[in-house]
């Protein structure tokens, strides 16, 4: 099949306006920023709250994202509303009545368009990164007549529909065990049913990992576990143990806690936790420090990074429930890990099969 092609700075939006959203304070806009997109909806913000001018946009507008270009950020303006719609000067807006919007947005996520666009990137690293929109203009892409365009947006469309149920699906099972936790020990920071409490000093072993930031890129066969990733790096400082991972080093002190049994490498800020199991299990106590995660917050030290230290560590208290019980809610986290394998397994073959729809999608083969 053959079809013809457009270059994007044909359907562009060239000088379509912009706002000061700050000369209408009272006014509320339907804002879409950088931000809004990667919670899922635009924003409704006076313009009081809005800190610099912003671009004009209508509805079925697409934009994609300039700036962080690695990160696929494509979105469609949503109907006519109330409000004035406006958008961040990071994204850089399409309108054509020859491409069907969700067809266009499908495009701007895809590998195809993905190669060449990170070929229009200039900067430094990081947030500094962004696309240049005159090279953006000059990319070239495949414009069936408008009724296939419908018919492969719907199509894809509706995998990615499995695939978003199948992510629900996971995020409800996670749901599932902290209400369960929550029924059978109650919030482990009020503990409303009375539990025995005890420091987490007296409780845990604590041991930080051994490698600094720079040893991982050295490579090892076991996992790497830092505060916000798992690699791999060296292997001759390697824990081989089971343990708690928990995160004691970040920006947003958004800490994390993970179980893994084995041998491992960890960086210096990541606490290699490991448990007294006459009093506590492993499954009970990765819950529970997931519940106190957000009041160690408040004790976590620094300005610019968030750090958590022995000292703090050591001083918070964990509830110690009856081990029978305990050994209870253990095989409910066992059967519903079981699912989530199963589940992600899924996940993977619906992945492979979105990828392999629009490659065909894309060269005519649909």
């Amino acid at each position: 099949m053959t079809w013809g092609s457009i270059t994007l700075g044909d359907i562009a939006v060239h000088g379509g306006g912009s706002v000061d959203p700050r000369k209408f304070p009272s006014e509320v806009f339907e804002l879409y920023s950088i931000p809004a997109f990667d919670q899922g909806t635009p924003e409704t913000v006076p313009g009081s709250e809005i800190g610099s001018a912003k671009k004009l946009v209508q509805p079925d507008d697409v934009m994609v994202s300039r700036i962080v270009p690695h990160i696929r950020r494509a979105w469609v303006v949503g109907p006519k509303n109330s409000y004035r719609q406006i958008a961040s000067g990071e994204w850089i807006v399409f309108r054509s009545d020859k491409v069907w919007p969700q067809y266009l947005r499908w495009i701007l996520v895809g590998d195809m368009f993905h190669a060449a666009f990170m070929q229009t990137v200039s900067g430094v690293g990081g947030s500094l990164l962004r696309a240049r929109p005159a090279e953006v203009f000059k990319i070239k892409i495949p414009v069936p007549p408008l009724a296939e365009q419908k018919r492969i947006a719907a199509i894809l469309n509706a995998a990615d529909t499995l695939r978003i149920k199948r992510h629900e699906s996971l995020r409800q099972l996670d749901i599932l065990l902290q209400s369960t936790f929550l029924h059978m020990f109650g919030d482990p920071v009020t503990n409303p049913k009375g539990f025995i409490r005890c420091n987490l000093g007296n409780i845990f072993s604590f041991r930080t990992g051994k490698l600094d930031s720079n040893a991982a890129i050295k490579g090892g066969q076991y996992p790497f576990f830092t505060c916000s990733r798992e690699t791999f790096s060296i292997d001759e400082f390697a824990f081989d143990c089971e343990a708690l991972l928990l995160s004691g080093n970040n920006a947003n002190a958004d800490y994390s806690v993970k179980y893994f049994k084995g041998k491992f490498n960890a960086y210096q800020r990541t606490y290699v936790i490991t448990v007294d199991e006459k009093k506590l299990n492993y499954e009970y106590s990765r819950l529970a420090l997931e519940f106190l995660l957000a009041d160690l917050k408040h004790f976590s030290k620094g300005s610019n990074t968030k750090y958590l230290t022995m000292v703090i560590l050591n001083k918070m208290p964990i509830l110690l429930p009856p081990l029978d019980l305990q050994h209870h809610f253990a095989t409910i986290v066992e059967s519903v890990e079981k699912q989530k394998t199963r589940l992600r397994a899924h996940l993977t073959e619906l992945d492979a099969l979105f990828a392999s729809l629009q490659a065909r999608a894309f060269n005519g083969e649909l």
